[in-house]
């Protein structure tokens, strides 16, 4: 990371452990850049997904998803290791190898099929590991729902991740817009999931999952947070 970049981690990791009195401290801040994230999706991401999940088959939708989760196993690896995870690190490096490999470049999801559990695992976690709090709740401008602990989190693991190694520009934009909606099409089936105020309850799903997945889900066991697992 640059110079810019590791101060904006270290100022976004100060801000984490900033006690609060409550978790959304700047809920009138978040709510309009919510309606600004709405109105985005509502004319724009929402309606491309549709169109999206229309008309690709369901096996090439399903190995898209594979393809980008198998990218992820990189970031998976390291955070298991900065977990203190030796076995599970193993885990998913050796899905990495095997579903590069034999899966095609990830599209097939051979290791489930030999038995190797696929985790989900990012910096942030890591830093609730660490002990590191998560801090007060965050909307981003066009990322969505966050804190300053995942953000911090996501400048590590976007270095992590497989993509990082793509020098192309354009390889890489169009990558992650495959990724972002790939992504927005998985949220058509969970969407339903959501009841009366979208944003709180966005908003308390998402600092819920927070914690579950910090803790490894040992604090709490909850369905409806590993059902939403995908969307938030």
């Amino acid at each position: 990371m640059n110079l810019k970049k590791l101060t904006s981690f270290f100022l976004l990791l100060f801000l984490s452990n900033i006690a609060v009195g409550e978790d959304d401290p700047f809920e009138e801040y978040n709510r309009k850049v919510w309606a600004f994230n709405e109105f985005l999706d509502d004319n724009f991401a929402k309606p491309t997904a549709e169109i999206y999940t229309s008309f690709t088959p369901d096996f090439i939708e399903v190995g898209i998803t594979n393809f980008f989760r198998n990218l992820n196993e990189l970031d998976n690896t390291a955070n298991q290791l900065l977990q203190g995870k030796p076995l599970l690190a193993i885990n998913d490096f050796s899905r990495f190898l095997i579903n590069s490999t034999i899966g095609l470049g990830g599209f097939i999801d051979v290791g489930s099929r030999f038995g190797l559990e696929r985790h989900d695992e990012d910096f942030g976690q890591t830093l609730g590991v660490w002990g590191v709090g998560s801090g007060p709740f965050l909307m981003i401008p066009l990322y969505g729902p966050s804190t300053p602990r995942g953000l911090a989190g996501r400048s590590v693991s976007s270095v992590l991740s497989g993509t990082f190694a793509i020098e192309e520009t354009d390889v890489r934009i169009g990558i992650t817009a495959l990724d972002a909606l790939e992504t927005r099409s998985r949220y058509l089936e969970v969407e339903t999931l959501i009841i009366g105020d979208r944003y709180s309850f966005i908003r308390d799903s998402y600092m819920q999952y927070q914690e579950f997945e910090s803790s490894d889900g040992e604090n709490q066991t909850d369905d409806f947070i590993e059902d939403m697992d995908d969307f938030l």
